[in-house]
């Protein structure tokens, strides 16, 4: 059976999220928690934006989600091409690219490693270096040399690019919109690559350049911004109440397997591939804690997805903390909190 969130662990959370709020970490945002047996329950602290005056953070708010895109969009539409066999873990992502003329080392990387941030790509991506080049981008970025040997993990984002270019490329679909048919599937229907109209409904970000906008609607990933909002690794929008309703959906798939192919794609999924640190193993794009209970997922702009399979539990957090720029670190105490609070048993 699931087992519930106390009163004690929500009134902290609540505490904590507030407190951070008060020291200038965020504007505002939700936590949404709750278990696959009943609905979600949501937190709610300080504003959206100043830009969208007094409207205050809740379920149907669109936050720009960055790096929880791998999780959101690119891992779930892995496993549908490894289920239709289209993919293959272990071969080198070069033989789910088009073709390539030139010597291509990063290509050698397999599907599994790319995943797991095993593959010893160059760590730094700055497509903005590929301005004006004659090659498409799965080329350019395949003739990089590598960083490490494979087999070190070292976070990557231009590994889940070419992860997003390869889905695309061996389902002859845009990235965008296989997304948006797997999002439908799954009852996420507020869930969208950007960019998005701005509305004070949507949470800006960053103000790169003082006296410059803000960054509302669009991705604020430079890279994901690059390729007009659509990447492997960053660009998707989402709320507090679809990222809620995903986690019931991936919970209820790996515990009664009401999406048999979902349910063993998360399975598979949380194998621990590598050691990031003492107790935090990197699975396949999760990072794994407490033993293997909980699996979980960052992504820069302040958001959060914590899944604990053995005890049904989920937590989401939405925040637009980049909006203070560095300030963002400040939200450490509250992604502590929760890791803490969704390991216990």
């Amino acid at each position: 059976m699931p087992v519930p969130f106390t009163a004690d662990d929500t009134s902290l959370l609540k505490e904590t999220f507030e407190g951070v709020v008060a020291d200038g970490a965020t504007p505002g945002g939700v936590i949404a928690y709750g278990t696959t047996s009943a609905s979600p329950q949501f937190l709610r602290a300080g504003m959206i934006a100043p830009e969208c005056g007094d409207e205050v953070p809740f379920l149907h708010t669109a936050y720009d989600i960055a790096s929880l895109t791998k999780v959101v969009a690119t891992w779930p539409l892995v496993g549908q091409a490894l289920d239709a066999g289209l993919l293959d873990l272990d071969e080198p992502i070069r033989d789910f690219l088009p073709a390539m003329n030139s010597e291509t080392p990063s290509a050698n990387a397999t599907v599994r490693q790319l995943l797991a941030h095993t593959s010893g790509l160059r760590a730094s991506t700055r497509l903005d270096h590929y301005r004006g080049a004659d090659l498409p981008l799965h080329e350019l970025l395949c003739r990089e040399p590598l960083d490490d040997t494979p087999g070190t993990h070292r976070y990557i984002n231009r590994g889940y690019i070419l992860l997003g270019l390869a889905l695309s490329h061996i389902n002859d679909l845009p990235l965008d919109q296989l997304a948006e048919t797997l999002w439908e599937g799954l009852d996420m229907n507020a869930t969208m690559y950007g960019p998005v109209a701005r509305s004070n409904q949507v949470a800006p970000t960053e103000q790169r350049i003082p006296g410059a906008p803000r960054i509302w609607g669009a991705a604020h990933d430079d890279n994901a911004a690059l390729l007009g909002g659509i990447a492997g690794h960053a660009g998707v929008f989402s709320t507090p109440l679809d990222l809620a309703t995903y986690a019931q959906r991936l919970l209820a798939a790996h515990t009664h397997g009401d999406d048999h192919s979902l349910g063993e794609w998360l399975h598979a999924s949380l194998v621990p591939q590598t050691q990031i640190e003492p107790g935090l193993d990197r699975a396949l794009s999760w990072i794994v804690a407490a033993g293997g209970r909980v699996a979980y997922h960052h992504g820069f702009t302040g958001t959060s997805l914590y899944l604990a399979p053995d005890t049904g539990r989920y937590l989401v957090i939405c925040t637009n903390a980049v909006y203070h720029g560095n300030a963002r670190t400040k939200i450490a105490p509250l992604r502590a909190l929760a890791l803490k609070t969704i390991s216990a048993t």
